[in-house]
């Protein structure tokens, strides 16, 4: 089972509805209690979470989050001072816009402000 289907499968339970044929569960069904309802509840919250964190670890650069090395750190200087842009410089690290800007202003240098 995947966590997405985990999370849809939970979820249908919070909402009081049988996940097989997706008719509403009794009244005094177990699920219904008020405490179990609201584990159920964060329990799909985790999921959803869990689900999300591993969209932005996909979506992030490849070295999003590893430290500098001096190698790097001089090189970016360069490649900022020959006048790369913004773009250019985010995929010849790897890194995201704001450990660009960042690392630029440990530099010493900044970038211009967005109009």
């Amino acid at each position: 089972m995947s966590p997405e289907q985990a999370r849809q499968l939970v979820a249908s339970l919070a909402d009081g509805l049988d996940p097989d044929s997706g008719e509403l569960l009794d009244d005094d069904h177990l699920l219904n209690r008020p405490r179990v309802l609201r584990a159920l509840l964060m329990a799909a919250q985790a999921l959803e979470d869990k689900l999300q964190a591993r969209a932005r670890l996909r979506a992030a650069p490849a070295k999003a989050g590893l430290p500098w090395s001096e190698a790097e750190d001089q090189q970016l200087g360069s490649e900022f001072d020959q006048g790369l842009s913004l773009v250019e410089l985010m995929k010849a690290h790897q890194r995201s816009r704001g450990a660009i800007s960042a690392r630029l202003l440990r530099l010493g240098r900044a970038l211009p402000a967005r109009a």
